[in-house]
Formats: structure tokens, C-alpha cells, sequence
């Protein structure tokens, strides 16, 4: 098995087996023992998901809808319509003009928002290159698959080329 793959790499690619990256090793492989490259990349990173990540993903999905935003923006027009009502009396003032705490929660939403929506679009980043890696694995060994194909091909004509001559009375 050992000598088909190396021959494997050397006919198709050029390389000797030991130059390989990690990658083509792979797909050399799982060409000699005819086995799948493809797997699906959601499933094998669902598997690796921890519940803060799952939160940030969550999270993010939430803070990048049109519902919170509208959600949101209707809270804050509350709370200053309300506060600014309550400036006619001020003895039940919470938070007068210039709202002060309303810009203590927005900064303290901001501040907790942006390393979460990080988080979650670098788990995306990580998630989007073994696709991409996938996605090459997968696309090699469909060409060196071809290339196999049209050498066994080439030797069948060959071969159909020799008998014929030979039925023909050709010399060979």
C-alpha cells in the first residue's frame, strides 16, 4: 500500500510523497483506499462548540436583527420621553437631562456587545477556512481522479490499438 501511494503522488502530482502539505497526503490516501473526502464542516464544528460560544453566536444573532434594533430604539425613546415628562416634576426624577445613566447603560451595552460580535465572527472565520480547505481537498482529488480516469483510458486505446494491429496482421 505504502509503494501505491507513493507511486500515486509521483505519477499524478510530480512530488514525491514526503513533500506533500498535510492536505494532499490526504486526499493521496483516501484515493488509494478509495475512501470519501467529504464531511460536513457544520457537523464537525457543531461538535466543537462550547456554551460561550454558543451564547456569542446567539448573541450576535440577536444584536444583528431589525428587531432589536427597533426594539431598542423604541426603549430609548421610552426612557427619555418618560425622564422628560418626569422634568415637570422634579421631585420624582430618576434620571434628569442629560441622562446620565440611559449613556452608562448604552456604553456599558456597547462594551459588551463588541467583543461578543468578535467572538462570534472569528468562530465564523475559523469555520469559513476549513471550508475553504475542505473545498480543496475536495476539488484535488476530483482532478487527480480524472487524471487516474484518463490514464486508464489512454492504456485501454493502447491496449484496443495493439489488439487490432494484431488482428489486422500489423506488426506490433
Amino acid at each position: 500500500m505504502i509503494k501505491y501511494v507513493e507511486k500515486l503522488a509521483k505519477s499524478l502530482l510530480g512530488i514525491d510523497y514526503k513533500e506533500l502539505s498535510e492536505e494532499e497526503k490526504r486526499v493521496i490516501d483516501s484515493i488509494a483506499s478509495e475512501e470519501v473526502v467529504v464531511e460536513n464542516i457544520n457537523d464537525v464544528f457543531a461538535e466543537e462548540i462550547t456554551l460561550p460560544q454558543k451564547i456569542a453566536d446567539h448573541v450576535s444573532r440577536g444584536v444583528g436583527s431589525w428587531s432589536f434594533i427597533i426594539g431598542f430604539t423604541l426603549l430609548m425613546a421610552g426612557w427619555v420621553a418618560y425622564n422628560s415628562w418626569l422634568v415637570i416634576s422634579p421631585d420624582r426624577v430618576f434620571d434628569p437631562y442629560p441622562y446620565i445613566l440611559l449613556n452608562l447603560g448604552l456604553s456599558t451595552v456597547a462594551a459588551l456587545q463588541a467583543p461578543i460580535i468578535m467572538m462570534s465572527q472569528n468562530r465564523q472565520a475559523a469555520k469559513d477556512k476549513l471550508k475553504a480547505e475542505a473545498t480543496y481537498e475536495v476539488g484535488l482529488k476530483s482532478e487527480l481522479e480524472i487524471m487516474l480516469l484518463h490514464q486508464k483510458v489512454d492504456e485501454l486505446n493502447h491496449m484496443l490499438r495493439d489488439l487490432g494491429a494484431r488482428e489486422s496482421g500489423e506488426q506490433v
